[in-house]
């Protein structure tokens, strides 16, 4: 095995899902962070601990690819862990993120994309800079806010190139304390919104075992931290938040989601109708809308059914979030839709059978109980959403695997400059 640190030159051959470049060394898999198909690089090895894989970070391209060109986004370019793919065309990012989802989807879902055309990636804007709505900063010592460093605790004071316009304006003077986290939102208008997130508690760890395993319960014990409830203190703009999407308002928590592009909610929803009206389904229906947060596919569902030759009559819309499903009260102020709060999987059986299912669960899926619990009530259709390739793989695999066939899918490149994409496919019986 090589030592980490080693530098070794690599010939980068393929993309992997999750950015990196993939090359070989020592008869081994090598993936190369900063590296495109086609390059000669100078790699620092990080990552030596595997008997079958290394992992990489180019230090030195000898060989670019015609692709490769300076990073739109300084801060990553400062080491900041955001726009991890700056430095690639937006159109070939596209294209290896299509191919990095299509692998997955052999690979990990077992899916014959020969019977399917292969997925491919749709931008949500013309440009690549400033489509984020939402970001954290985390605020240091000196009460200086900034992104943290890729794999490190260090503060990146200069600006990415994501937010929208004003988002990132004079983050310092909003008071911000050290050691907290800065939450800012822009809303349907573009205005700032802006709030302290107290400091995470991480208390003392009890695993003082050496190497990798502490390293990951480190990590499981920041994220634990970081998701714990905190106390938020208001620094500029609202409490709730306005967001459009079509002809509805819902206001938002400042610190609650929604999604990060400031385009997804409308491209989303106008894909899944349009899928629902491609398959054939008609008449009246009863409808899923599962991790539907604020429930922006239900209003979708209500205002625009009938425009794709159905009509929805009932919707249930299942969330965890509370502040989510009251911001949904207040928006959608209909008989039509029963909101439930919990887990998806304890709630499933208590639903009435549904004719059509929107799913959008969390970067981790939604799980073999969900995907066995939904085929149980064997929907005419099923709208599956994933932000993560691999989770989304696994979910629509699980779905084919009892029974649905993939009638259609599209990828969006919802996290323009990094390696992360949002994906839609529509499943019928």
């Amino acid at each position: 095995m090589s030592t980490p640190d080693r530098l070794v030159e690599l010939q980068v051959t393929g993309y992997a899902n999750g950015g990196a470049g993939i090359a070989r060394s020592d008869g081994r898999v090598a993936f190369v962070d900063g590296a495109l198909p086609g390059e000669t690089v100078i790699a620092r090895i990080t990552d030596d601990s595997h008997s079958a894989y290394m992992k990489a970070i180019a230090e030195t391209i000898l060989e670019p690819s015609e692709h490769r060109r300076p990073p739109e986004c300084f801060a990553a370019a400062a080491g900041a862990g955001c726009c991890d793919l700056s430095f690639v065309a937006p159109e070939y990012a596209r294209e290896l993120a299509g191919s990095a989802l299509a692998d997955v989807l052999v690979r990990i879902g077992h899916l014959d994309l020969d019977a399917l055309p292969a997925p491919s990636i749709e931008a949500l804007a013309a440009e690549s800079t400033g489509w984020r709505i939402r970001t954290r900063l985390a605020v240091g010592n000196d009460g200086r806010a900034g992104l943290r460093g890729r794999g490190s605790s260090e503060i990146i004071t200069v600006p990415c190139a994501a937010p929208v316009s004003g988002l990132l304006r004079e983050v310092n003077a909003l008071g911000a304390a050290p050691g907290t986290e800065l939450v800012l939102m822009a809303d349907a208008d573009g205005n700032r919104h802006a709030a302290e997130l107290s400091a995470p508690h991480f208390g003392k760890g009890r695993n003082r075992k050496p190497g990798r395993d502490q390293h990951r319960r480190g990590a499981q014990r920041t994220r634990s931290a970081r998701s714990a409830p905190r106390t938020l203190r208001h620094l500029e703009g609202d409490e709730l938040v306005q967001h459009r999407v079509g002809t509805r308002t819902w206001r938002i928590p400042v610190n609650g989601f929604w999604q990060a592009h400031r385009n997804a909610p409308q491209v989303y929803t106008a894909t899944a109708l349009r899928m629902l009206g491609a398959v054939g389904i008609t008449g009246e229906v009863h409808a899923w809308d599962l991790y539907g947060g604020a429930g922006v596919f239900t209003a979708a569902l209500l205002d625009g059914s009938a425009d794709h030759g159905f009509t929805v009559s009932s919707i249930d819309l299942v969330d965890s979030d509370t502040d989510a499903l009251a911001a949904a009260a207040v928006t959608l102020g209909d008989d039509a839709v029963k909101a439930h709060r919990g887990g998806v999987a304890d709630a499933l059986a208590s639903l009435d059978r549904p004719n059509i299912v929107i799913s959008d669960p969390p970067r981790t899926g939604a799980g073999l109980s969900v995907v066995d619990g939904i085929v149980a009530a064997q929907p005419e259709a099923i709208v599956h959403v994933g932000c993560d390739a691999a989770s989304f793989a696994r979910d629509v695999g699980r779905f084919a695997a009892q029974g649905y066939r993939v009638r259609a899918w599209q990828g969006f490149d919802a996290f323009p400059m990094t390696h992360h994409l949002e994906a839609i496919a529509i499943l019928t019986r």
